[in-house]
Formats: C-alpha cells, structure tokens, sequence
C-alpha cells in the first residue's frame, strides 16, 4: 500500500476515537469513533508510517524513535526486568517517555494528566507538545463530567497518539499528596483504572511515568509500593507494563522497590 503522511493521516480522522472509564465501573462511559473503515484505515496506516520510520532510522543510525523501543537495542541493555504473572512482564528504564513505542499500533503511554485534560507542566506538558495540537482538541472533545472537569482524580481517559510514536495516549489523573484524603486509594485507581481502559482499548504494551511523583508531592517510596503493588494485580491481558523514568532518583527508588515486591 501506498506511505501516507502523518499529517494525512491525522487530517483525515473526521472525529476524535475518545474513551473513558470510571472508577465505579468497568464500562466505558462514552464512547466517540469515526466511521469503521475510517478508523481501521487510520491505525493500519499509522502502523505502517511508523514501522517504515523505525526501519530507516535503523538503516542510518538514527535513534529519535528506535531507541526508546523494546527492540531498540541500547534501551533494552539498561532496562531492568521482573515478572507480574506468568502472562505479564514489568520492565523500568530511564528516558523520556515521549519517545517510547513497540509497534505503534498496540501500545500506550500514559500521561499524568490534571482534571482540565488541556495540558500542564513536567510529563503532561511534554506530552502535549510532542503529540502535537491534535491531542489537545481531542482532549477538549472529551465532554466534562463537571465544569472544568474531564478526567476527575483516579479516573482514566483515552485518545490516540497522533506525533506520537506510541499509538495512543491514556490519560489519567494522581492525586494531590498533601490535599487528597485518601491519597494511597487515588493512586492506586490511576494506575488500576488506565490498566482497565488499556485492556478495554486491545492495549497490550503500556508505559507508565511516576504518577503524582512531580510537583503533586508523592513521597517517592509511598509512590513506587502503590504503583507496583497496583500493576502487579491489575495487569491481566496486559503482555508488559512499563515504566519510563526521567530522573535517576525516582528511577533507583522504583527498582529497589521492584525488588523488593517482585519475583526476580
């Protein structure tokens, strides 16, 4: 078939393919998509573009994309694995999270987003900006829940990746240390709830940030045993569960905490 531009690609996409979650069910709430074929046409040709992007990256050396994904080669030498099950597999790694993919087509990156959904600071921000403007109208079309609110605290959302190398963004909402109630129950429905809207969405590779670890004010090791403990019995149907880490001390505090809650 033909290579179609991204830019084609994502002009052509007449309505945003928008999904949500609750916390108090696991049926999706709404659920906005374009025409059948259109969507097929948009993720088979998304998968094509970014499969002959990584296969010249590779031929002239160039890393932007390759060398965030498992079959990356230099990522793969600094990535620590553990077992969640005998079907799933947990990997952390540093990196910039914008830049992680496996095929393009069944893998997520999950942005810590705030309730607005329009974009912010740290990982949210970046996301943003690397996606490009279509995440955000797509965000925008995702009806509020209440005024200002799109994805409440705990709650997950889904919407493609567009510039993105991962095929789509879920995006979810931690908690606010010092200000949620129940800050552990929080987080805790963050990582659940994106693991569910992945399985719901046919996800079968997810990479995660630190939820809530930036100016959210998430002591690191409370952080790392909740989202450990969470993925580790939550990730049915899901094949491998990342975690793509910016700064070296929140990732040594993740694979010490790994070592310590899972199976070697």
């Amino acid at each position: 078939m033909p290579l179609i531009s991204s830019s084609s690609i994502s002009s052509s996409l007449k309505f945003s393919f928008l999904h949500s979650l609750s916390n108090r069910s696991l049926n999706p709430r709404f659920l906005f998509i374009s025409p059948k074929s259109q969507i097929n046409t948009f993720v088979a040709s998304r998968a094509a573009v970014k499969k002959s992007l990584s296969y010249t990256q590779r031929s002239i050396g160039a890393t932007t994309f390759s060398n965030m994904s498992v079959n990356g080669g230099d990522a793969e030498k600094g990535m620590a694995h553990f077992n969640l099950s005998p079907t799933s597999s947990l990997k952390i790694q540093k990196g910039d999270i914008t830049r992680w993919f496996i095929d393009g087509s069944s893998d997520a990156i999950v942005n810590p987003a705030n309730e607005q959904m329009l974009g912010g600071g740290g990982a949210d921000g970046a996301i943003h900006r690397a996606a490009g403007p279509e995440l955000r109208t797509a965000c925008y079309g995702v009806p509020e829940v209440w005024r200002g609110v799109r994805c409440p605290t705990g709650e997950a959302r889904i919407t493609p990746g567009f510039k993105l190398p991962a095929s789509h963004v879920i995006h979810t909402v931690g908690p606010i240390y010092d200000v949620d109630g129940n800050a552990a129950a929080s987080l805790s429905n963050a990582y659940r709830n994106s693991l569910r809207l992945a399985r719901d969405s046919n996800i079968q590779y997810v990479a995660f940030p630190a939820i809530s670890c930036g100016v959210y004010g998430y002591p690191y090791d409370e952080a790392a045993t909740v989202a450990i403990s969470t993925i580790k019995e939550h990730c049915d149907g899901i094949k491998e569960v990342h975690f793509v880490l910016f700064a070296d001390d929140i990732y040594n505090v993740w694979l010490k905490k790994a070592g310590e809650l899972l199976p070697a």
